[in-house]
């Protein structure tokens, strides 16, 4: 096993390990002490987080346990962590540390909701989470909440996900594709995936079978990647914008989920023009263009919490 530290101030900008982790973005850290989504106004906590890292192209060609905290402020901290490998590139990857948080908010429009939630959760960043994970993720994720989002996912790699050990604890990485698609509905509904267990099961069998690749949407513009998303199974435009923005680097989607949808009618309400693909771009307009998702997830997990 390999230790290490990352030192916050060399980084670009603040950083807060729970409030990126526990935001709404990823569904893929367990909290070691098993509370994670419990808490609404998640942010500046030091608990250990844990996952388990699929190759990545470029990043690392191996499966990688990995636990990381924060100890410190989200501008002078540390992130400590554990893993079979070097975790700096993985971490960098994944928790999107080579951004520039700093340059980023000066980028983004003076609009007094977006300034109180980024005040309120600084250093929270986006994910670049595993696309077919993500993908699987945000099938999930209609009419739920996302303390249950995160428990269908951690019963996925419980039950079906390879295990892997690290200074004597056993992890689970995400099931592959072929290992979902070789479950019946009745086995992922046992679950509690309810009607989305043919959703899972189909979208695996295409991205197994070589029928589709989620990861081809990173090489086309943004709306040509958020259609290209929606042909599997149980992909809409929002869940498909979801993808977009937390795996494949679309910095600018805004996926229309309640929170936002809410923030629109009470906010700005200018922006809906009726139709997901047009109220999309004028709310991406407002929140900025480039760096819009970033706007989109600060007020999220803002207003979630109770924030105004």
């Amino acid at each position: 096993m390999e230790r290490g530290a990352i030192d916050v101030a060399d980084l670009s900008g603040p950083f807060d390990l729970q409030a990126t982790v526990e935001s709404g973005q990823s569904y893929l850290w367990n909290r070691a002490d098993g509370r994670t989504y419990e808490e609404l106004h998640a942010h500046g906590g030091d608990e250990w987080y844990e996952t388990v890292v699929a190759p990545i192209p470029g990043v690392s060609d191996e499966l990688v346990p990995l636990r990381a905290r924060q100890v410190g402020g989200v501008r002078d901290g540390t992130i400590e962590w554990e893993a079979s490998t070097d975790a700096v590139p993985l971490l960098t990857h994944l928790l999107r540390l080579d951004d520039d948080l700093d340059a980023i908010r000066d980028s983004m429009p003076a609009l007094p909701l977006l300034e109180r939630a980024y005040d309120r959760y600084q250093g929270m960043r986006l994910v670049r989470d595993p696309t077919f994970p993500c993908l699987v993720s945000f099938i999930c994720s209609a009419q739920m909440r996302v303390a249950r989002i995160h428990g269908m996912q951690r019963r996925l790699r419980e039950r079906y996900g390879d295990a892997i050990e690290l200074d004597g604890e056993t992890y689970h990485a995400f099931p592959t594709p072929t290992q979902l698609a070789d479950r019946s509905e009745s086995e992922l509904r046992d679950l509690s995936l309810g009607y989305r267990a043919p959703y899972v099961r189909r979208t695996a069998e295409m991205v197994a079978s070589g029928e589709a690749d989620p990861r081809e949407a990173a090489d086309v513009p943004y709306e040509e990647a958020r259609e290209s998303l929606t042909r599997f199974v149980g992909v809409g435009d929002k869940v498909a914008d979801c993808v977009a923005l937390f795996s494949l680097g679309f910095l600018e989607a805004v996926p229309l989920d309640t929170w936002i949808n809410t923030t629109i009618e009470e906010y700005y309400p200018d922006c809906d023009r009726g139709s997901y693909a047009e109220t999309s771009r004028a709310i991406r307009e407002r929140f900025g263009g480039t760096y819009a998702g970033y706007a989109q997830t600060y007020v999220f997990h803002h207003l979630r919490a109770g924030g105004e």
